[in-house]
This record gives structure tokens, sequence and C-alpha cells, in this order.
């Protein structure tokens, strides 16, 4: 069933739809996993383009999601909704930069990134307090990726 705040939301709404990482965020259970699980299809239609081309995309979505997400936090009315995953689907591109090819890579960067969307260990944690609106909302997803990041290019390098 779908919360009485969601309700303000409308899918027809380009912002909403994108915020709701294309209605994945509307899942009662795990909202967060969900939209990561969401962003591995977008992931695996940009994977082999130029790198430069990659994280041209990864700072445009991050750009674009300060004002998709705010978009859907004035709707709803509540900073940092659960349903609201934008930031999960650029914080596992961040993730995935460079990744080695197969699915045992994305799935181990999809482990490593829910870890530390949901760990948020200092300085994520400090982020997620203190800085608020769109970017706020973008920025601890984005140093979890990051975390997550060094992670799986340092266990590429190790095996």
């Amino acid at each position: 069933m779908r919360k009485p705040e969601l309700a303000a939301l409308k899918l027809s709404n380009p912002l909403h739809l994108l915020a709701l990482g294309f209605g994945s965020g509307l899942s009662p259970v795990m909202p967060g996993t969900m939209g990561t699980l969401a962003a591995i299809p977008l992931y695996l239609l940009v994977q082999g383009l130029p790198l430069w081309a990659y994280l041209g995309l990864l700072v445009l979505g991050f750009v674009a999601g300060i004002k998709i997400c705010e978009a859907a936090t004035r709707a709803i009315g509540r900073h940092d909704h659960g349903a609201i995953v934008w930031d999960e689907i650029i914080g596992f591109g961040i993730t995935m930069i460079a990744a080695p090819a197969g699915w045992g890579w994305i799935a181990a960067g999809f482990v490593l990134f829910r870890f530390f969307d949901i760990a948020k260990p200092w300085p994520i944690r400090w982020f997620d307090r203190r800085v608020h609106g769109g970017v706020g909302i973008m920025l601890d997803d984005v140093i979890a990726g990051l975390f997550a990041l060094a992670c799986l290019q340092g266990l590429a390098a190790f095996l």
C-alpha cells in the first residue's frame, strides 16, 4: 500500500519519475535497495561508453539530481524520504566507474554500495546529518559510492 505522503508524487511528472527510480522507490520494503537494483540496467546501458562520457553522465546525473530530489522533497513535504532513490542510482554509478566486466563485479559493486549507504561510516553520516536539500540527499550517496568504488577497485587490483 502506498504511504499517504507519497500521494503528491506523480509518475507522470518526469522529476518525480526519476526521483522514484522509475517507480522502484515505491517498494514497501527496502526502497533504497530496490532503487539500487533499478540502477543496474541503467549501468548496463552505459558501461561501454568511453570513461569521459560515463563520468560526464554521472556529473549530469548529480547536478540534475539536486533538482530532481528537491522537487520530490517539496511534493512529499519531508526531507530525504526513503522513496527518493535517484541518489542511489547515481551512487551505484559512481561505484561502477571503470569496474571490470561481469555479473560478479556488478554484484560486488551492489553489495559494497548498499553497505556504505546503509552503514554510513564517517564522513558519510556527517554529511547526511548536516547538509540538507537536494545537495544533501545526493551528497551522502556520492560519498558512499566513492567508498564503494575504492573498495571495488582495490578488490579488482588484488584479484
